[in-house]
């Protein structure tokens, strides 16, 4: 069974008593997997903002979203630690002198930094 539409022909499948129309998805451009922070994301689109989701899934730009985030949270990251070291004397030489601390102290600052990509960027 076919309904002509002003744009486009549209078809329909039947699925027990039910004619579900058959939608296909514009082809969405993949460069390369995403990373901890677009997958992050896109976890929370799935169960927070399910019709956000779909939209952009269904107008093929939920890749470009999802990438884009990635980036601008990869980029935001390593500002976060740079900044943070420096301000905090976190230098080479320590990491020389006493590696337990400069390790503890790096730690420190890649969760504060993870903390608050997340409340910025990630889970709104």
């Amino acid at each position: 069974m076919s309904n002509q539409t002003n744009e486009s022909k549209i078809t329909y499948r039947k699925v027990g008593d039910y004619m579900i129309s058959n939608i296909i998805l514009p082809p969405e451009e993949e460069k390369a997997e995403l990373g901890v922070w677009g997958m992050s994301h896109k976890d929370y689109l799935m169960k927070n903002k399910r019709v956000l989701f779909n939209i952009m899934l269904t107008k093929g730009t939920l890749y470009q979203y999802l990438a884009a985030i990635d980036k601008q949270a990869n980029d935001l990251f390593s500002r976060f630690i740079d900044d943070m070291a420096k301000t905090e004397g976190i230098t080479e030489q320590l990491k020389a002198e006493n590696q337990i601390e400069w390790v503890g102290r790096v730690n420190n600052i890649k969760a504060r930094a993870r903390e608050i990509i997340n409340n910025e960027i990630i889970y709104v």
